[in-house]
């Protein structure tokens, strides 16, 4: 077992938590299943497992003044 550090959290479409980790001995990045979504469907979205797909790109945060 390697030591991690959390970099953050992000919900998928389906509705699955993954939550995304670097790996301090190896600066390697590690998103895993925190929680699947009710509705979810996928069979490679379990809980506290690895997820090899590529994660969608943050949505930017815009704020406007009216």
């Amino acid at each position: 077992m390697s030591l991690v550090r959390l970099l953050g959290f992000r919900t998928l479409t389906c509705g699955c938590v993954v939550g995304r980790y670097r790996e301090l001995a190896t600066s390697r990045e590690v998103s895993y299943i925190e929680e699947k979504g009710g509705a979810c469907e996928a069979h490679s979205h379990r809980r506290n497992h690895t997820i090899n797909e590529p994660l969608p790109a943050p949505v930017p945060l815009v704020t406007r003044a009216s």
